[in-house]
């Protein structure tokens, strides 16, 4: 009786299938990030936003820019010193709020929904979630925005080829200004990433990025002269135009410093998303 008890599960057990071992690497999890982001009717809406952002009011700028100078009309001070790279990357202030918007759905998103629960089950040391998160969307963002300013760019230069605001390619600065718009962009892809990862939250990682971007500035703006020389530069949005500037003076950094205080910046979103993951359940 004994034989026949302990027979039947072992005949069992070799008729069932073997139970494929799968690993988590970092390629899958990269790979599980991008199906999820494509999967997203809001990822290709938002992006097409910011492209059309970029390119459109680039585009209105330097139009505007000519039939003042073709009409006579008097500039305004924001056109005074303008430059056809200045007017390709008028968009950009536009553009970068729905990068960040989307960033921050990209990570926010999946706790509103609940999804979260079972992208950690499948990633249990949770890390790896965040930084495939972040480099996806950050080279997504990058990538659509050094495009987008390159092709505004050599249309506006066609536009103002007879004005004085004229520029090429191969002007001082000009590859450079295109480079540090395209990398300022993917930056706030990423800093969007990591403020919906702290906050858990789309509304508040929104509120969030909208203030720091454009609120705060503002505000600064109201403190006295000798405050503001101190703090205006390292603020992410002032630090994020210094990336992209054709001219700096002494109260704007210079391109490395700003691109190392924007990355400072990032880091320190990045590293506040990271310690709240680890600590706090989802």
């Amino acid at each position: 009786m004994s034989t026949v008890v302990t027979s039947e599960p072992t005949a069992a057990a070799e008729l069932r299938p073997a139970r494929p071992a799968y690993k988590v690497t970092a390629l899958r999890v990269l790979r599980s990030e991008w199906a999820k982001l494509w999967s997203l009717r809001s990822t290709w809406i938002t992006l097409g936003l910011a492209l059309l952002f970029l390119v459109a009011f680039g585009l209105i700028a330097a139009f505007q820019f000519k039939s003042r100078i073709t009409s006579g009309r008097p500039m305004d001070r924001d056109f005074a010193s303008a430059s056809a790279l200045s007017l390709s990357l008028f968009g950009t202030n536009f553009a970068q709020l729905a990068l960040g918007v989307l960033g921050v759905l990209v990570a926010a998103g999946e706790y509103s929904t609940g999804m979260i629960r079972s992208t950690l089950a499948a990633v249990p040391r949770r890390l790896p979630v965040l930084w495939s998160k972040a480099a996806v969307y950050g080279v997504i963002a990058l990538v659509l925005g050094t495009v987008g300013v390159f092709a505004t760019f050599v249309a506006d230069s066609g536009i103002l080829s007879s004005t004085r605001a004229a520029m090429t390619l191969s002007d001082a600065g000009v590859v450079r200004g295109l480079l540090g718009a395209g990398l300022y962009l993917g930056l706030v892809g990423v800093i969007g990433v990591a403020l919906g990862a702290l906050l858990r939250s789309v509304a508040g990682g929104i509120s969030v990025l909208v203030a720091s971007l454009m609120l705060i500035p503002g505000l600064v703006s109201l403190l006295p002269s000798s405050w503001q020389d101190h703090i205006s530069p390292y603020l992410p949005s002032h630090a994020g135009e210094a990336m992209f500037a054709l001219h700096h003076d002494t109260t704007t950094l210079s391109p490395t410093a700003g691109l190392l205080v924007f990355l400072g910046w990032t880091v320190l979103a990045l590293a506040g998303a990271a310690v709240r993951l680890v600590r706090t359940d989802a």
